[in-house]
């Protein structure tokens, strides 16, 4: 484990494995990137090709934390595991951190190619929006202490799970380890705050993310997701678009490899003088 330091001195802490250009995975919801076994799998098909930064974004694993949150500190936490890879990374955000990971491109982080698996956004009726209320009603649990009735409002209104899986899960042992990464709900909150109402995707939020972007869902993943998908990618400028087949938005390691090393392995466009 190494450690880098955010803009606000929050230490953010992150593994390297492999060796060539350097490319930056950026987990999603409740995810410790560092010991999550599907980024570590990941980390490991790539490893021949490309050096792997996997890192535990703030508040999770062994990274630390500062409050109050905001968005801007989650980008600069970026920012600090992209000087730390050389001053410039691809990076390939999951879920809530690939839209973490298109608002860093947004605001100009150095990333040469990005790629993002499964953004969580609701743009059309194929699901109910998550309730304009949800992350005031999120933020009053965690501040009550009721971590796990956060995690239930999390899985039921914002991830769409039926009310008897939750109550299965909540009786599981690894329900306590979610509960002690349950105020970064929060935070992912913020993040997709605006992107989850059923209407189409915010105007010009990501206008300015101007590198080449690879959009991907999973062939067997929700309709909503394949609409989110296809919404963004014809949103951003310079997109290509691709599914896995059979895939959920948990992807299979062994097949998200390939697909990543192709698309950043691409020679770099020059522009025309």
């Amino acid at each position: 484990m190494s450690n880098a330091v955010s803009r606000d001195n929050t230490t953010i802490a992150y593994d390297r494995v492999g060796d060539g250009p350097s490319l930056i995975i950026v987990e999603g919801a409740l995810v410790t990137g560092r010991g999550n076994p599907t980024a570590s799998q990941l980390a490991e098909a790539l490893a021949s090709r490309f050096t792997v930064y996997t890192y535990d974004r703030r508040g999770r694993g062994d990274s630390c934390d500062t409050t109050p949150y905001s968005v801007e500190l989650e980008l600069d936490d970026l920012d600090a595991i992209i000087a730390e890879a050389g001053g410039e990374a691809f990076v390939f955000g999951v879920s809530a951190g690939a839209v973490l990971a298109l608002d860093a491109a947004a605001r100009g982080s150095a990333i040469s190619r990005l790629a993002v698996y499964g953004p969580p956004f609701i743009v059309d009726e194929s699901r109910p929006p998550v309730p304009s209320d949800y992350l005031a009603r999120l933020n009053d649990l965690l501040a009550a202490g009721r971590r796990g009735d956060a995690l239930e409002l999390f899985f039921s209104e914002a991830i769409g799970m039926p009310d008897g899986a939750i109550a299965a899960m909540r009786g599981q042992p690894f329900w306590a380890g979610l509960e002690a990464t349950a105020h970064t709900l929060a935070y992912d909150g913020a993040i997709l705050e605006t992107t989850t109402s059923g209407k189409p995707l915010p105007e010009g939020r990501w206008n300015a993310v101007t590198v080449p972007t690879l959009v991907i869902d999973g062939g067997a993943s929700a309709t909503f997701l394949h609409a989110a998908a296809d919404a963004l990618a014809n949103r951003l400028d310079d997109a290509e678009r691709r599914t896995l087949a059979d895939q959920t938005q948990d992807y299979a390691a062994s097949l998200m490899a390939p697909v990543l090393a192709d698309f950043f392995s691409q020679p770099a466009v020059t522009a025309a003088v």
